[in-house]
């Protein structure tokens, strides 16, 4: 929809479809508290506004231009671009610098951000910063060799002595590489230090990846000796979320968290402003351990931290944070891996999850190597790319009538065991590749009736459920039992049957979208890629749809997809990735 008060440079990118309505009408409120007419800043303003839309937290002016695509849906138009930005240099609605005077918008160093969010990612800049200066935390390691078997070099143990060390780390790798099960040996290292018990906080940004937390480290406590009383929950309940607010919560800079260590798991998923709100109720003398994945798809709010954070320059402070004993045990990291090592990086990189082929795909996908991933989807070793959409019909349909039948027996644990088996995971929602058509696809398959839930249907829980214990991304099946249909979802190893009528927000989920599927692993999945075309169409989907596999992946695709896939790469604009700004701010004209 175009908005009707739309004019000049403001109307041409909303007919374009850069722009949306709600980004031209905020320009345009700001306009008139501010008494901006000229057209580069009302644009500037809109774009800032769209940007954080798409997941970034600022526009970077110099390349907004060929950053911004117009959609393919609008008519055809040339986009005419300010060739010279410096307007907003005097503009009322812009302070210059990072030491201007509050105003909507700011520009720093070439960088446009809502003032907001300018503010946010100067606080997440500065706890960091300051924490990285502040003598490093005394540990003894000595425990090491005991809770690792591997010799040294181990990137497990290594991770394990570098996160002890430091009032704030980073854990990262892929699926299956180990992370949780370092954190786990971490826990009991800091356990079992001189003093008073620690206090540990696990948290996670969803409530089912902090139920996913939980029982993986419950499952490493008897091996380990860790307490069997540490739970697990998502970072707004652990901040003390407040009805009504998104952004505001119980605990903060005035009243801290009361933990020594808050260890945060699938990190990838914090947005800026969730990772503000944590950094600033965290006591001084809290460790932070961020653990997760920079690779797979970023937050759905605007920020990708955890990525800024493993490719941030680091604050020259930093080496000294570093034990003694941990730079001996990482004898092997190279030149990146050691930059990384200033900010407390360190990536874990053998994966357990699924074998040499699925491994060498994730890492060329990663990397961005087209060829090679073309080249191993043909290999035939368990990978497969297949343009056509109706092989799926049968690959799909064999394990839904399993499901069925097991379902219709009321065979709970076979049919938990099958959702296991296979997953479609799809970019869009809606549309030809999305999980919702293919979902009525499948559905009919089976012989069941749109919108009927009939035994052997895969449910998706797709908002939290606390009294049923259910959380959002969580999965089960519909089975008949002699008290009628129930639901059946996995709890530890047995299934719990929950009535129908007591399942609150709940659909099929025969096909999943890729980021629903994070967090979840399946013997097989098959990737659908969408046309080349597709914005959604990018390589942090592309890998971690693959890496969802334990043993097979199918893309179904066509070339040019997934080349597109992996030459695209999200990119969401932050002044995190930078040193500290530059005194004094830039200006406009870059």
């Amino acid at each position: 929809m175009i908005p009707v008060r739309a004019e000049g440079l403001l109307r041409e990118f909303a007919v374009a479809g850069v722009l949306t309505a709600a980004d031209v009408h905020v320009a345009l409120r700001l306009a008139r508290l501010g008494g901006e007419e000229r057209e580069p800043v009302l644009l500037a303003a809109a774009l800032a506004v769209r940007g954080v839309r798409a997941g970034s937290v600022c526009v970077e002016l110099a390349t907004v231009a060929d950053s911004v695509v117009p959609d393919e849906d609008a008519p055809p138009v040339e986009l005419t671009w300010p060739q010279d930005w410096s307007a907003l240099d005097d503009s009322p609605l812009v302070a210059v610098g990072a030491d201007a005077p509050w105003r909507p918008l700011r520009l720093v160093d070439g960088l446009l951000y809502l003032d907001r969010y300018w503010q946010q990612e100067q606080l997440v800049r500065r706890e960091l910063d300051e924490r990285a200066a502040r003598p490093a935390p005394p540990v003894d390691l000595a425990a090491l060799s005991t809770l690792f078997d591997g010799p040294a070099p181990d990137l497990q143990r290594f991770a394990t002595a570098v996160a002890a060390g430091r009032w704030v780390s980073v854990i990262t790798g892929g699926p299956g590489t180990g992370k949780t099960h370092t954190v786990a040996r971490l826990l009991k290292l800091l356990l079992d230090q001189p003093g008073p018990r620690p206090r540990i906080a696990l948290a996670a940004p969803t409530g089912k990846a902090a139920a996913r937390l939980q029982e993986s480290v419950l499952e490493q406590a008897a091996a380990v000796g860790l307490p069997l009383d540490l739970t697990a929950s998502t970072l707004h309940r652990l901040l003390g979320w407040r009805p009504g607010s998104n952004s505001r919560f119980r605990h903060d800079a005035s009243n801290r968290l009361p933990f020594d260590v808050v260890v945060v798991d699938e990190s990838s998923m914090v947005s800026l402003t969730m990772m503000a709100r944590l950094l600033e109720a965290l006591r001084p003398t809290t460790r932070l351990v961020l653990v997760g994945d920079p690779d797979q798809l970023t937050p759905v709010d605007a920020g990708a931290v955890l990525s800024d954070l493993v490719h941030r320059p680091a604050p020259p402070a930093a080496e000294a944070t570093v034990p003694a004993e941990a730079t001996a045990d990482g004898a092997e990291l190279d030149d990146e891996a050691r930059r990384q090592l200033r900010n407390g990086v360190v990536r874990l990189r053998v994966s357990q999850r699924y074998g040499p082929a699925i491994a060498g795909l994730a890492e060329a996908v990663r990397t961005g190597d087209a060829d090679l991933v073309l080249e191993l989807l043909e290999s035939g070793e368990g990978l497969v790319l297949d343009p056509r959409t109706e092989a799926l019909d049968e690959r799909i349909g064999a394990v839904a009538g399993k499901m069925q039948a097991a379902a219709e027996r009321g065979d709970a644990a076979e049919c938990l065991a099958l959702l296991g088996r296979h997953r479609l995971l799809c970019a869009h929602r809606h549309g030809p590749f999305g999980v919702s058509v293919w979902n009525d696809r499948i559905g009919r398959l089976t012989g069941a009736m749109p919108g009927e839930w009939s035994p052997g249907l895969p449910l998706l829980v797709t908002a939290n459920d606390y009294e049923n214990s259910l959380w959002n991304g969580d999965t089960g099946v519909v089975v008949r039992t002699p008290d009628g249909l129930r639901a059946a979802f996995l709890r530890g190893q047995e299934p719990d049957l929950v009535p129908l009528s007591r399942l609150s927000s709940a659909g099929p989920a025969h096909a999943l979208t890729v980021h629903r599927s994070q967090g979840s692993q399946f013997d097989e999945v098959t990737v659908l890629l969408p046309p080349a075309s597709s914005p959604l169409l990018t390589r942090e989907l592309l890998y971690t749809g693959v890496t969802r596999a334990r043993r097979r992946v199918r893309v179904v695709g066509t070339e040019e997809s997934v080349r597109a896939a992996v030459a695209r790469q999200v990119v969401r604009a932050s002044g995190l990735r930078r040193g500290a700004p530059r005194e004094p701010g830039s200006g406009g004209n870059t």
